[in-house]
């Protein structure tokens, strides 16, 4: 598992071109990833379909909207998943805030690429675990049209509390403050790219990247 440098570059709404932002990041990765892992747990579920909701088996996870409906489109069941960098992350970041706000900044950038790679290595480990089926885009609860409202219910699905040690607030944020869930469709036949880009994105009326004429590469 591998931090990947230009992704916390690009969540610090900066250009590839900085070779020595690059080195900053480069360093605050070196000690990010030699303090901390990501965690992660994921569950296959099938899939029962009722009148524009699509409901996770024995579970209370219902997805409603247009997103869910087009991912899942051909699929019979899903996994979730959440990960995790866990309560050190956000103790790491209040010392460093209280140091050097610029490094922070750094910090919190390469926290949110190196979470991305705890799930980009769960989705691989869940990809192996299921030969002959196909994954499509991972999604998660306020992207698009997908309510963050259903957070509870995923991490109470996942058993996230005990296993990993996620919790949902009544805002439906979650701590540690590192911490993404997802829902992964899974089918019988390959599936195409459908959530990637500027056009699926709930941030694309206010992003500042697509203000200053740039893509986050997503």
């Amino acid at each position: 598992m591998e931090l990947d440098i230009m992704e916390a570059i690009r969540y610090l709404g900066a250009g590839a071109g900085d070779e020595d932002l690059r080195r900053q990041a480069a360093a605050v990765a070196a000690e990010l990833t030699a303090a901390l892992e990501p965690r992660y747990v994921y569950r296959v579920f099938d899939l029962e379909r009722e009148e524009k909701t699509i409901r996770l088996a024995g579970t209370g996870v219902r997805l409603t909207g247009a997103a869910a409906s087009t991912m899942l489109a051909q699929c019979r069941r899903a996994a979730l998943l959440a990960c995790t960098l866990g309560p050190g992350f956000d103790a790491m970041l209040r010392r460093e805030q209280a140091r050097d706000m610029g490094r922070a900044v750094m910090l919190d950038a390469c926290g949110s690429a190196w979470v991305e790679s705890g799930c980009n290595a769960a989705e691989e480990e869940l990809r192996a675990r299921l030969p002959g089926w196909f994954l499509t885009d991972r999604f998660s609860p306020g992207y698009g049209d997908l309510p963050l409202c259903i957070q509870p219910a995923v991490c109470g699905a996942l058993d996230a509390g005990r296993r990993v040690g996620i919790h949902v607030s009544e805002s439906f944020l979650m701590n540690p403050m590192k911490s993404v869930t997802a829902v992964i469709g899974i089918a019988d036949r390959p599936q195409m790219a459908r959530v990637r880009g500027c056009a699926y994105c709930a941030m694309a009326a206010s992003c500042q990247l697509r203000k200053g004429g740039k893509r986050c590469g997503i």
